[in-house]
């Protein structure tokens, strides 16, 4: 498997992290695996909250960010979009696309507004996650035994996203 990342400036402060992949499962098993939170409790997330469109959650990612989110569109098993930390100065918009490729299911996810001078920590970030997600369906379970939190990282999560900085921050932007 082949994880992707690109960013790109929107304007003078705020940019784009975009990456994807290609997942040996089929659409269903993919969206359940970004969408319901046992599922997500074993590479990503645990979230908590109105888990349905219009509603808000709150989610402790693996990286520690900790925050709530508002589920813009939920339309399974293609689309999903959420606004995080809504009506804050941080708040950002966090899209997923789920496409069929044979037996196999492409994911793609954009994360719109984040500062244009961390972008490279952000497509590291994501990059890590989606490959948390392969591992996660590879083994059918939950790849951060030593769990996480709000201040401390998952540990192999950390770790691949600090080996993985230096990839974003010398690729020139798209």
């Amino acid at each position: 498997m082949k994880t992707i990342g690109t960013r790109r400036a929107l304007d003078e402060s705020r940019g784009t992290v975009r990456v994807e992949d290609v997942y040996d499962t089929d659409i269903d098993d993919l969206w359940q695996a970004c969408t319901t939170p046992q599922r997500l409790a074993r590479w990503i997330a645990r979230v908590s909250g109105e888990l349905h469109e219009g509603g808000t959650i709150h989610a402790v990612f693996t990286s520690t960010w900790s925050g709530p989110a508002r589920i813009e569109v939920c339309e399974a098993p293609h689309h999903l979009l959420l606004t995080t930390e809504p009506g804050g100065e941080e708040e950002s918009q966090l899209e997923a696309w789920l496409t069929v490729e044979g037996s196999r299911t492409k994911l793609v996810v954009e994360q719109r507004g984040l500062p244009v001078g961390s972008l490279h920590f952000h497509g590291a970030g994501w990059q890590a996650h989606l490959e948390d997600l392969a591992r996660s369906l590879t083994i059918d379970g939950p790849v951060h035994p030593d769990g996480w939190s709000a201040r401390t990282p998952a540990p192999t999560w950390k770790d691949r996203w600090t080996e993985l900085i230096s990839d974003y921050q010398n690729s020139p932007p798209s």
